[in-house]
């Protein structure tokens, strides 16, 4: 299944007291950073709907996640540190905090140094102003009363919502966005990046604890293999001891997205139905993995689990809905 993420844009009004907000364009792209809950799990061919709290901007699919890396100045409330304070225009002090009640002019300001994204969504991009309102959105969510900036829902629902209300029509995840074949500017770019200390060491153990083995599929080349942890890592920044297993690069990539899992009833391996018509795929579907799992790899399936498939009561050997 298709995820959809429901972001919010409102022009200049789209900060916290936290931070100096973000440069969107909606219809061709959507910034954000690595302070942003949900940061690291918006991929290229998802279905991103823009919103302003109030309805639907439009909806379009990501062709490609621009990175790199910035400075950004945070700022927080002088007497508890938390950045949740609201900027006032008309009243004085000039800011309150909604956490501790506090007071101040001017709050505490950080430089900190952020991963910084920008989806590029415009060859698919259409308006949808007009047809749902916020109060709709807010109901498609996987969690209808998450206050979050960037909220994750799938697509097929609001696909249907929106045929509902305007018709068909609207993008399609599974086709090329341009019409057509046209250049592409190509060359080379320096940028700063983010690198994982301790990745290369954490691959080198895995290969010597498991071998040269996909967990999912089985014997493989080394260089095919990567280093899949079963946690966000992002959030983690640690490596931690039986927390990761060496898959295919593909398999990680889909592990990743939540398309193949391992279900906490079974043990078995539970490809999504969207990939069905993939022979390659498919074929692992309902299979025992390759990869000796211990408790402390179970217990980390287990959760992935519930972040992407969420908990449902299932019988033994059953499929997945």
């Amino acid at each position: 299944m298709t995820t959809a993420w429901l972001v919010l844009a409102v022009g200049d009004a789209r900060q916290h007291g936290g931070n100096d907000g973000y440069d969107d364009n909606p219809s061709e792209h959507y910034s954000w950073d690595s302070t942003v809950p949900n940061s690291g799990q918006i991929a290229a061919g998802d279905v991103i709907a823009v919103w302003d709290k109030q309805r639907l901007i439009g909806v379009s699919v990501i062709e490609d996640i621009e990175t790199g890396e910035a400075e950004k100045a945070r700022y927080s409330c002088p007497e508890c540190s938390r950045a949740d304070f609201k900027r006032r225009t008309r009243l004085t002090p000039a800011c309150r905090c909604n956490q501790c009640g506090a007071l101040f002019d001017e709050p505490v300001q950080r430089i900190e140094v952020v991963t910084t994204y920008r989806s590029v969504h415009a060859p698919q991009w259409k308006d949808g102003r007009g047809t749902l309102t916020g109060r709709q959105l807010r109901a498609l969510c996987d969690s209808p009363n998450s206050q979050l900036s960037m909220r994750p829902a799938r697509w097929e629902k609001l696909r249907a919502a929106l045929e509902e209300a305007a018709g068909p029509g609207w993008p399609d995840p599974d086709q090329p966005g341009r019409g057509g074949w046209r250049p592409v500017r190509g060359g080379h770019r320096i940028t700063r990046a983010r690198t994982r200390v301790g990745q290369q060491e954490f691959r080198t153990q895995l290969l010597a604890e498991q071998g040269q083995n996909c967990a999912l599929s089985g014997p493989a080349p080394a260089a095919a293999l990567d280093a899949a942890h079963l946690y966000g890592f992002a959030e983690a920044e640690e490596h931690f001891e039986y927390g990761g297993l060496l898959l295919r690069s593909d398999l990680h990539r889909l592990f990743d997205r939540g398309q193949i899992a391992i279900r906490p009833d079974t043990g078995l391996v539970d490809v999504d139905p969207s990939l069905h018509g993939y022979p390659l795929y498919a074929q692992l579907h309902g299979q025992a993995p390759h990869a000796h799992l211990r408790p402390e790899h179970r217990s980390w399936l287990a959760v992935h689990w519930d972040e992407h498939r969420g908990q449902v009561e299932v019988s033994p050997g059953s499929d997945s809905t």
